[in-house]
C-alpha cells in the first residue's frame, strides 16, 4: 500500500475514534457508573502500561534532566488539565457542542504560539480567531441563560479550557518531539500526569462498583482507555512519520461531523439551526488561520 495512503487512513481512523468517543465515553458517565475524574486515573493508568510496554519493547530512550521541567508543563496542560476539565466538561455538555468547541484548537495553538514562541499573528488570522470564537461564543451562550448554575454552560466553558490547555500542550512539547521519540515523551507526560490527577481522582476509582457494569458500560470504559488513548497516539506516529504535522492536524475538522452523526444516531443530541451556524463560523475562523493568502 502507497505510504501516503497509510498515513491518510490512520489520520482518518484517529478522527473516527475521537468522533466516537464523544458520546461512547458518555456511556459511562451519564449514569454515573464512573465518575470523571475516576475515569482520567483509569484512562492514565491504562496509557502508562501500554506505553511502557511499547517503550520497552521498540524504543528504550532516556530523558536528559535538563527536559524534564517541560515535560512536567507538558503533562500539566497535555494530561491533568486536558483530560479532567474534558471529562468533567462532556459530562455536563453535549457530543456535538463539545466537538465543535474543540475545533477551536487549531486557533488557540495559534495565540499560544505568538506569547510562548513570539510568532507574528497576521490580520487574517486575527479575523480567524475572532469569527471562529463568535462561532463558539453562539454555540455556548445561544438559548441559555449565563450563569453559572447552568451545567450545560459550565460544561462547555470546561471544554473550551481544555481546548486551551491542549493548545498549550502542543506549543510546549514541539521541542520535545523535535529531539525524543514521541512514545518515550508520552510515557513519561503521562507518569507525571498521574501523580497530579490522582489525588484528586482516587476516590472516585475506589467508588465504582466493579460487578455492577453491563456489558455496553464495559465496552464504554474499554474503548476510552485503549482506543481513544493508545491506539490514536500509536496511528499519530505512524502518520507523522509520513506526512507533516500541518496534515495531521487538519483531521481535526472531520471530528465534528462524525460526533453529531454518531451521537445524533444514538439519540444523544439533535442537530439544529444554531448549531449548523455555529459551525459554519467555527470552520470559516479555522480555514483562514490556518491557510496563507494567495499570491498575485
Amino acid at each position: 500500500m502507497n505510504k501516503q495512503l497509510q498515513a491518510h487512513l490512520a489520520l482518518f481512523a484517529v478522527a473516527l475514534i475521537y468522533g466516537a468517543n464523544y458520546s461512547i465515553a458518555k456511556i459511562a458517565m451519564d449514569d454515573e457508573w464512573v465518575q470523571p475524574l475516576g475515569f482520567i486515573v483509569l484512562r492514565i493508568l491504562v496509557g502508562i502500561l501500554l506505553f511502557t510496554v511499547t517503550h520497552q519493547l521498540f524504543v528504550r530512550e532516556k530523558i536528559d534532566r535538563a527536559d524534564f521541567v517541560r515535560i512536567l508543563l507538558c503533562a500539566l496542560f497535555g494530561v491533568a488539565i486536558n483530560m479532567c476539565f474534558f471529562f468533567v466538561g462532556l459530562k455536563e455538555t453535549t457530543p456535538i457542542h463539545a466537538s465543535l468547541i474543540m475545533t477551536t484548537t487549531p486557533m488557540l495553538v495559534l495565540i499560544a504560539s505568538s506569547v510562548l514562541l513570539k510568532e507574528v499573528i497576521t490580520p487574517r488570522k486575527i479575523i480567524g480567531i475572532l469569527i471562529g470564537a463568535s462561532g463558539a461564543i453562539l454555540l455556548i451562550t445561544y438559548g441559555q441563560k449565563i450563569s453559572f448554575q447552568s451545567s450545560q454552560f459550565l460544561g462547555d466553558i470546561l471544554i473550551f479550557l481544555n481546548a486551551f490547555s491542549f493548545a498549550i500542550y502542543l506549543v510546549l512539547v514541539k521541542r520535545l518531539m523535535e529531539k525524543y521519540h514521541q512514545i518515550t515523551v508520552l510515557r513519561w507526560t503521562f507518569m507525571l500526569g498521574l501523580v497530579m490527577v490522582l489525588p484528586f481522582g482516587i476516590s472516585d476509582v475506589h467508588t465504582v462498583d466493579w460487578g455492577s457494569f453491563p456489558p455496553l458500560v464495559w465496552f464504554s470504559v474499554f474503548y476510552v482507555c485503549v482506543f481513544a488513548t493508545f491506539f490514536t497516539y500509536l496511528l499519530n506516529v505512524t502518520a507523522l512519520s509520513i506526512v507533516n504535522p500541518s496534515v495531521v492536524s487538519i483531521y481535526i475538522y472531520l471530528q465534528p461531523v462524525i460526533a453529531a452523526t454518531i451521537a445524533i444516531g444514538m439519540g444523544k443530541d439533535s442537530l439544529t439551526t444554531i448549531k449548523m451556524v455555529s459551525a459554519a463560523l467555527i470552520f470559516a475562523g479555522v480555514y483562514l488561520v490556518s491557510t496563507k493568502k494567495r499570491k498575485a
